[in-house]
């Protein structure tokens, strides 16, 4: 006789067992992750709810001394905070006074350089140019030595020298016997030499245009020369 119906009924009464474990056995669904989640959040919130209450009951139940002396201590916190924002004003309203002076002191300082040099007080140094007249016929006059002075400040110069004379804002020049020529009371020997602080290129324009300094000390048979520099040293100065 065979054992192979057994071993059947054995088979399916073993797929069904398991079917119906399949069945009974829990299952993770997006549904129940969700339901979990509420579940966590509200045990926090009435966690916190009962601690909020504990504090609360805590104050409830004190006596009044201990919430005076509470009080007390506040207001101390309180005024010693009041106290440590008024320092803090008043060190920011010292420091703004500090940064108001030192600003008023820095522009009084360099409107001061501006002076000492246009009034030729101060030494100086910057690019520029240089300018000389060479005068083999000795007919440059004063008049054209003035005349190039302000040309060059026409364009821009800042501080001049001609030959040892620190031109100034009162500089004059002077025809004197003989052919020669005074500035500011110096006598000046030719070549006429003219250290000027100030843009090279606008310098040089304005001395060259048509009708300018250099044609009209070519047409006294002057020879001239104007040579950019990077650097320029001017040295002497006027007395103040």
């Amino acid at each position: 006789m065979s054992d192979e119906p057994e071993d059947t009924e054995k088979t399916e009464e073993r797929g069904a067992g398991a079917r119906l474990l399949g069945l009974l056995r829990p299952r993770r669904t997006w549904g129940q992750l969700v339901a979990g989640l509420l579940c966590l959040l509200v045990g926090f919130a009435a966690v916190a709810q009962v601690r909020s209450n504990q504090r609360d009951t805590t104050f409830a139940n004190a006596r009044q001394d201990e919430l005076v002396g509470v009080l007390s201590d506040l207001s101390q916190r309180s005024e010693r905070l009041r106290g440590d924002l008024r320092e803090l004003e008043e060190t920011k309203a010292g420091l703004e006074r500090d940064a108001e002076g030192e600003t008023a002191l820095r522009e009084a300082r360099e409107r001061a350089t501006t002076y000492g040099l246009l009034a030729g007080t101060l030494p100086a140094e910057g690019p520029g140019i240089e300018l000389v007249i060479a005068d083999p016929a000795r007919r440059v006059r004063a008049v054209n030595l003035l005349d190039a002075l302000q040309e060059l400040r026409d364009a821009g110069a800042e501080v001049i020298q001609v030959n040892q004379v620190r031109a100034g804002t009162a500089t004059y020049f002077l025809d004197t016997p003989g052919g020669g020529i005074q500035a500011d009371g110096a006598q000046l020997t030719a070549p006429y030499r003219f250290l000027v602080i100030g843009d090279a290129h606008t310098m040089t324009t304005a001395l060259n245009i048509p009708g300018g300094v250099v044609r009209t000390l070519q047409g006294v048979g002057a020879t001239t020369a104007v040579t950019p520099r990077t650097e320029i040293e001017i040295r002497v100065t006027r007395p103040g």
